[in-house]
């Protein structure tokens, strides 16, 4: 599984959670971790971390990252 997919995994995870507590859930679980409405708030950083990720892997993905060169000119002074 490539890093794309495992990151576009953990969203749809989130955004199931996040359906889930919107819909009345009182707590979710996501492996080991226990989630509770409590938590929504951490669940919304979480999907705008992740979605954030996801940009920046589909964009060096493109090569359009952000240490891309371009060109290199020497220069002797």
């Amino acid at each position: 599984m490539s890093r794309l997919e495992s990151l576009q995994s953990r969203l749809q995870m989130y955004l199931d959670c996040e359906i889930a507590i919107l819909e009345g859930a009182q707590s979710y679980q996501i492996g080991a971790k226990q989630l509770n409405r409590a938590n929504l708030s951490h669940i919304r950083i979480m999907i705008e971390y992740l979605e954030k990720e996801i940009a920046q892997e589909e964009s060096k993905i493109a090569g359009k990252g952000r240490n891309r060169t371009v060109g290199v000119i020497p220069r002797d002074f």
